[in-house]
């Protein structure tokens, strides 16, 4: 019988500049080499550096390894920690598989990924569908899995929603209205939202995802486009349909789960059901935060992961 933390999730108001960082490409700003890993699923682009207590960070379904940028900024390039950023095969410079990705195809990445730059465990920090990833990755690969950190999780509502469209409609509408017409769409949705950029309608679009679209750097809009892949959303939001949660009973290693208030992707009931299903769960709530806690509180999310030296959780 696991235990159950029942206390409310620690609720963190933050005063730092919202979304403070642009988002970019410049790898050797934090000393990354880039490496295409051969996989049983097709080459992976991973962007990583050797060091102690690697980080692995796993991006969500409308990113890259450039998501973690502002996280990266915010952290000074997290001190002198390992780091290994995946373009997961589909995202980023990461060619498509031939079969939509699974989440046991995903941590079968991740662990080749691993073994072939010769870390041996890593603390996981993912967003979005990288946050599921890396709960799976926790369950199938244990020892490989020092802890796991959830940033804007799509999990528990995200699952059900997915199981059940129609009553997604009332729990998740943006998810599932997303999802409907990312399905109708293909990938004729991406020339549409470049042509929504082009005639400046772009913020409209994508204002639900943020908690203030207007403020955002443009470089972070701008990667929203170009990193978005509709077969890979639809994809995911299959693998969570199907996908049985209570297997995330058997994780056994710290897991925490950062949410934003204003998130419509997630629910704030999420953290209160993950609380339900893992035995050692740390939840953080933040004010004034949409789907992209990395990218809008970047500062709020390093403090509550430790990932300065100088930092504590908040």
């Amino acid at each position: 019988m696991h235990a159950v933390d029942d206390r409310p999730p620690a609720r963190v108001v933050t005063a730092e500049p919202y979304a403070p960082f642009p988002i970019t490409a410049d790898a050797d700003r934090w000393g990354l080499q880039r490496t295409v890993v051969p996989t049983d699923v097709g080459p992976v682009v991973v962007h990583h550096r050797p060091g102690p207590a690697a980080l692995l960070l796993l991006h969500g379904v409308a990113g890259s390894w450039t998501t973690w940028t502002p996280l990266l900024s915010a952290a000074d390039g997290i001190d002198d920690r390992g780091l290994v950023l995946v373009d997961l095969p589909g995202w980023g410079a990461s060619p498509a598989p031939l079969e939509p990705l699974g989440v046991d195809r995903a941590a079968s990445v991740l662990t080749t990924v691993l073994d072939a730059l010769a870390v041996p465990d890593v603390d996981v920090v993912g967003h979005s569908m990288g946050a599921f990833v890396g709960m799976h990755l926790a369950v199938v690969a244990p020892g490989r899995v020092r802890s796991v950190a959830l940033v804007s999780g799509t999990t528990v509502a995200t699952a059900g929603a997915s199981r059940h469209p129609v009553r997604g409609l009332l729990t998740l509408p943006a998810f599932t209205l997303l999802r409907a017409g990312l399905a109708i769409t293909g990938e004729t949705a991406r020339p549409l939202l470049r042509g929504l950029r082009t005639i400046g309608l772009l913020p409209v679009l994508a204002a639900p995802v943020f908690s203030h679209v207007r403020r955002l750097d443009p470089s972070v809009l701008e990667a929203f486009v170009d990193e978005l892949r509709p077969a890979g959303f639809t994809g995911a939001a299959r693998a969570a349909a199907a996908y049985d949660l209570d297997r995330w009973r058997g994780v056994t290693c710290q897991v925490t789960a950062i949410a934003g208030r204003d998130d419509v992707f997630a629910r704030v009931s999420d953290l209160a059901a993950l609380r339900g299903l893992l035995p050692d769960v740390r939840t953080v709530l933040l004010d004034d935060c949409g789907h992209f806690a990395h990218v809008e509180h970047p500062t709020a999310v390093a403090r509550t992961l430790d990932l300065v030296r100088s930092a504590r959780p908040s």
